[in-house]
């Protein structure tokens, strides 16, 4: 079994920055992509940023671009996501999710939480006002 551990998460200003990481353990696998999501209570789990694994490439949810970067160290097969400019629309349970190589494309950015294998157990953001 895979084991992701989100850390980094906390209490922050508006406007602050935050990084959140995500280290992967337990049996080996080679991730394909790994991507950030949130969760506000009631809502649906929305997409934040994915990464391909091997070639580092990203894409961002619209309203994410430009304030946060998702990042890799495939030594230490950890993946971060740095928050800049955070407003308290941000608040949120933050998931990091590790998709496995089976039929995955690397041509395809995946956005929805049904295609990962694997998730965290969540890190709490708030962001005061």
């Amino acid at each position: 079994q895979v084991q992701l551990v989100e850390s980094g998460g906390g209490l922050v200003q508006a406007g602050g920055s935050l990084r959140l990481s995500c280290a992967a353990s337990g049996r080996t696998i080679a991730p394909h992509d790994m991507g950030w999501f949130r969760q506000v209570p009631g809502k649906e789990r929305e997409f934040v940023a994915t990464i391909k694994w091997s070639a580092g490439s990203t894409y961002y949810a619209a309203s994410m671009k430009g304030r946060f970067a998702i990042s890799r160290d495939n030594a230490k097969a950890t993946v971060y996501l740095q928050m800049n400019s955070l407003t308290p629309d941000d608040t949120a349970v933050y998931y990091c999710a590790l998709k496995g190589t089976r039929f995955s494309s690397s041509s395809i950015y995946y956005t929805r939480a049904l295609e990962y294998d694997y998730w965290g157990q969540g890190t709490q953001v708030t962001v005061s006002s």
